[in-house]
Parts: structure tokens; C-alpha cells; sequence
């Protein structure tokens, strides 16, 4: 996986640069601080993907990715921000994964696993295709949702309940987490677990919701503690008050 890391913050760039040398098959090929220099990186370099932030002197993370919008050899996106700073954009801009300052291990070592998924899938969206209309759910069992609508580029996007591993909570928005990519909604988790079968997914969090499908181990590091591993090798705590009721669906 060949990578170019973009941020006017050398300290951040760097801290990126040490955590990607830990990673197997992962080559940092280059870095620029504005979206300007990046653009001129990516024509020349042609990396595999572009770790980005949105805030940046002249041309910004958000004006670089709408320029490649359309490029013929785009490199997967995957930016590095403050979410309240660009959460309206990017419903426009075909970013696979939104990581959160501060950055962390696990968190990013996610997001090149997806990015790696849909290289190595013909056709990464094929559950996802745009579509008009406005956010709504499709009834599925027992008056829920089987799909979820969510902004795109030029309409919406529908993403089926089954596609989706994990969602988290970001302020006002939910990030709708698949293997492939990240889906943003503006909406309350509350709202979203209303309209979820809980024998599909459940709360294990104020901030989290997971697909029980999706859980691939417990860990109990110590008393009243529970912590759930996922496929896409998120390890997530369960909440002290969500806790029998986690119990209760995976059958501990």
C-alpha cells in the first residue's frame, strides 16, 4: 500500500509517519502540506491512497478531493480532521474513512484494511448504488428499517442494515461503518437504534452500536468490565449500562 500523507502540521505528519512504520506492506511514498503540493504529488507518485487533512493553507484538504472527483487514476481518500469542521461537505466527496483527531493505532491501521478491501474487490459500492430521493429507511422485519439513505454525490446512497459492522456516534452525525467504507449521517444514535432491529444490532455504548454478526470475541479484563472484538478488529468496551443486555443478545 503505497501512501501519501498531506497536513500543514509537520508534527502531525510525523506522528503518522511512526505509527504507518509499524505496519506490514505499507510504504509512506511521500508527503505535502497544502492541497496544492498534493495535487502535483499524486500526479506524479500515483499513490494508492491520500491520508489528508481538511484544514489547509490555499487549497484544502475538501477543495483537493473535489478536484480528483472525476480524475481518472484517484487515489482512495481517507481524511484526518475535527469533524465538526467539514461533516456538511463531505456528504458530497467519495472519502472511504473520516478518522478523528487524535489519531489513533488501531483506528487508522482500520482504515487502510478498508481501503485494502475495496482495492481488492471488482466492484467495492455494488451494495450502495446512487440513487434520488431523501433520507428514509426501507421497512424491513417487524416495521424496521432494512436500509439505511444517506447524502452522496448527486443524490443518496442506500446501505443495507446487513452491510453495516458498526455504527458510531459523532456529535451530531453517526458514522455507519461497512468493510469497505464509511457512511456519514447526520442523525441522533437514539434515532438510529429506533429504527434498527436489536436482533440485528445492538447499543453496547452511548456512542456505539454493533452488528452481532459482526462479534467476534469477549474480553472481561477485569471485574464489570466486558469489551466486544468486531471482524474489522475494532475492540469496543461495552458500557456499564448497556452491559446485561449485550449479554442477553450474544447468549454469554
Amino acid at each position: 500500500m503505497r501512501i501519501l500523507l498531506v497536513d500543514d502540521e509537520p508534527l502531525a505528519v510525523g506522528r503518522l509517519r511512526v505509527a504507518l512504520d509499524k505496519m506490514d506492506d505499507v510504504e509512506v511514498v511521500g508527503s505535502a502540506s497544502d492541497g496544492e503540493e498534493a495535487g502535483r504529488q499524486i500526479e506524479r507518485l500515483n499513490p494508492d491512497m491520500v491520508i489528508l487533512d481538511i484544514q489547509m493553507p490555499e487549497v484544502s484538504g475538501m477543495d483537493l478531493a473535489h478536484r480528483l472527483a472525476d480524475a481518472p487514476r484517484r487515489p482512495e481518500l481517507v481524511f484526518v480532521t475535527a469533524f465538526n469542521d467539514f461533516a456538511m461537505e463531505a456528504f458530497n466527496v467519495d472519502a472511504v474513512d473520516y478518522l478523528l483527531k487524535p489519531v489513533s493505532f488501531d483506528r487508522l491501521r482500520m482504515a487502510i484494511d478498508r481501503v485494502r478491501r475495496r482495492r481488492a474487490l471488482p466492484d467495492p459500492d455494488a451494495f450502495a448504488r446512487a440513487a434520488s430521493g431523501t433520507d428514509q429507511g426501507d421497512g424491513g422485519q417487524a416495521g424496521y428499517d432494512d436500509g439505511i439513505w444517506v447524502p452522496g454525490r448527486g443524490g443518496a446512497v442506500r446501505v443495507p442494515i446487513e452491510a453495516i459492522d458498526r455504527i458510531e456516534a459523532a456529535r451530531d452525525y453517526v458514522l455507519l461503518n461497512t468493510a469497505t467504507k464509511c457512511y456519514i449521517l447526520r442523525a441522533r444514535m437514539t434515532e438510529i437504534e429506533q429504527r434498527i432491529d436489536p436482533k440485528i444490532m445492538i447499543r453496547i455504548h452511548r456512542s456505539h452500536m454493533v452488528r452481532i454478526d459482526s462479534v467476534v470475541g469477549i474480553e472481561r479484563p477485569g471485574k464489570g468490565v466486558l469489551r466486544l472484538l468486531l471482524n474489522d478488529g475494532a475492540t469496543l468496551q461495552v458500557g456499564s449500562n448497556f452491559q446485561s443486555n449485550v449479554v442477553r443478545a450474544l447468549r454469554l
